[in-house]
Parts: C-alpha cells; structure tokens; sequence
C-alpha cells in the first residue's frame, strides 16, 4: 500500500480503460465522467481571518463511464483496451 506522502497519478484514458476492463465492456468508445455538486459558504478569507466572503464548495460527487460518439482525449475503445476473450474448445478425442 502506497504510504500517505506518495501519489499514483492516472491520467483520463488510463482511468476510463480501468473502468471498461471491469465493467466487462468489449465494444464502443467510452469515457470517465465526473458529476460535481454545488454548494456554498462563508470563508474566512486568507489573508485577513476577520474578514468573512462568500464561496463556492465544488465537490466530486461521482465518477463514472460515458459512451461517447467520438473518440477524444477521455475516451477508450473496448474493443482495443478488452477484446473479448476466445475460448477454444478442447479438441475431440479420436478426431
């Protein structure tokens, strides 16, 4: 397990082509997608904690994969990233 101060960074095809492996999904373009909230507060400002502004809070509120009609730079093709698997049937004996 990586340690607190160490990062492992993906970048959007590598998170999308994780996503389609374990989703199972062997055909058509797909990418990451990202839902975010809204919300609002009063901050201190950072330069005088006495003075109070109002803020914007954007949080990620889910991760996801999107079928796109296009390829572009957050998409993958199943079928190149997980081709489906080919299993070949044991040969007949006396065949």
């Amino acid at each position: 397990m990586a340690e607190a101060s160490q990062q492992i960074v993906f970048d959007f095809k590598e998170v999308a082509e994780a996503l389609v492996k374990y989703h199972g999904l062997h055909e058509g373009l797909w990418g990451i997608y990202v839902q975010f909230g809204l919300g609002a507060a009063n901050v201190n400002t950072p330069d005088d904690l006495e003075t109070i502004a109002p803020a914007a809070i954007i949080p990620v509120r889910r991760l996801g994969l999107q079928r796109f009609p296009e390829a572009n730079n957050l998409t993958v093709d199943a079928a190149i990233v997980n081709p489906p698997t080919t299993t070949k049937r044991p040969a007949k004996k006396g065949a």
